[in-house]
């Protein structure tokens, strides 16, 4: 008995696997029927089809032969129009008892769509294929939509079964076969300077429906653009540039382009480092490059602005800048000297309320916002101290809200800068 039941769900199992893998079809309705691309091979099937008939309804229609239970394919022509087959191959018909073992096709054209009472059915009609088959039609219309019905017969009885087939079907001929598409970039320049921007333009042929252009450096994506220009100023030397777009709203055809490697040219340009100086002090700019063409700008305060390292005494902060050029490419690089104020430094205030002179005021400290002063009396007692001194920071003459008496006190800035290294020391009289 167990034996049994084992070779019952196996059947069973394959049964279910049997009517998985072929049940019905989505195109087996007009409204969704297959689209065909040209060239492509495409396999179908007509297993559990059905039949809808009502007046005028998609299978109420009789031409070489009556409908049982259709699928239904659809094609374009291209914008020329003309001769169309469709091959149909490796046709496996279903053999089953008392079911039909002849397929039936033709091609229709309707006005309206699934309207069967808009229907013509054009070139040959096949009622008894066993085997592969084709169907043809001359002098289609251009840029046309048609379609293609599969039927299978009832041609054992009256009442068998209407046949079960699959089969690969393919649509070719000069009525639907495409111009192949092409893309090409436009390059203005093969040769640039880096850092140089450079505009290109995508130029697709053939290739209606365009969709969005994908840029590639190197077959890295850089850029996704809906127009065909695409602009950057980020090639290397050897880099490659590709665009990847597609064409056609069905049966879309990818097509892509690339450039040679480009030439970018670029050279050291240094103009060393930045500099900080006293007012009437001057420094020796350490510029450096391998053109042979350059000069410095501005010129003035220079000693000289076509050598590599001038003397330079600015009154005021200046940048000058190092410009070289070396095949039609110009580089430029910076180099900042800053001019500080001459550290001036009172050694006598009053803090007597007379609103003159009240606090120890040192104006060339604020270019120093991190310096830090100290301030001590004669026995070395800290009396006051902060970060950054400015007028409101300025000493009053008291520590922790007592007021100094007159005298000799001390002080130590440190300006935390590397310009300057050492403190400064020194000694201020606070008068009353």
């Amino acid at each position: 008995m167990g034996r049994i039941q084992i070779v019952n769900l196996s059947l069973m199992l394959f049964c279910w696997l049997q009517t998985v893998s072929l049940a019905q079809a989505t195109y087996n309705d007009c409204d969704k029927a297959l689209y065909l691309c040209p060239l492509l091979t495409q396999n179908i099937t007509n297993y559990d089809a059905t039949k809808t008939l009502c007046p005028g309804c998609e299978d109420d229609f009789t031409a070489c032969f009556t409908p049982n239970n259709s699928i239904w394919l659809t094609f374009e022509t291209n914008a020329s129009g003309g001769d169309v087959e469709l091959t149909f191959a490796n046709v496996t018909i279903e053999n089953a008892p008392n079911q039909g073992t002849e397929i039936q096709a033709t091609i229709i054209q309707a006005i309206a769509p699934c309207d069967a009472s808009t229907y013509t059915t054009l070139g040959n009609c096949v009622t008894n294929a066993t085997g592969d088959f084709l169907l043809t039609a001359s002098a289609l219309l251009p840029s046309t939509t048609y379609y293609v019905v599969i039927n299978g017969a009832r041609n054992m009885t009256t009442n068998s079964a209407p046949a079960q087939a699959t089969m690969d079907v393919t649509v070719s001929g000069p009525g639907v076969e495409r111009i192949p598409p092409g893309v090409a970039i436009l390059v203005p320049n093969d040769t640039l300077c880096l850092g140089e921007t450079m505009l290109f333009s995508a130029y697709a042929g053939n290739c209606p429906d365009t969709a969005n252009y994908e840029w590639y450096i190197n077959d890295e994506l850089v850029a996704i653009t809906t127009l065909n220009d695409f602009a950057t100023s980020a090639l290397q030397n050897g880099d490659v540039l590709s665009v990847k777009t597609a064409c056609f709203e069905y049966c879309i055809v990818e097509i892509n382009a690339q450039t040679a490697p480009f030439t970018v040219i670029s050279f050291a340009v240094d103009a060393g480092p930045d500099f900080q100086i006293q007012a009437g002090e001057g420094v020796q700019l350490q510029g450096s490059t391998t053109a042979p063409s350059f000069s410095w700008s501005p010129d003035f305060s220079l000693s000289s602005s076509t050598e590599l390292t001038p003397i330079a005494i600015p009154t005021t902060t200046t940048s000058y800048y190092l410009s070289a050029t070396l095949d039609g490419c110009t580089f430029s690089d910076e180099a900042i000297v800053t001019v500080a104020e001459k550290l001036t430094l009172t050694n006598t205030f009053s803090p007597n309320g007379d609103g003159f002179n009240d606090t120890w005021e040192i104006p060339s400290l604020e270019q120093f916002p991190n310096c830090f002063v100290e301030i001590y009396s004669r026995w070395g007692q800290l009396l006051y101290q902060t970060t950054g001194y400015s007028t409101k920071k300025a000493w009053d003459g008291k520590s922790n809200g007592k007021p100094m008496e007159p005298g000799v006190y001390f002080y130590v800035i440190d300006l935390r800068d590397a310009s300057y290294p050492d403190p400064i020391r020194g000694s201020l009289t606070l008068v009353r």
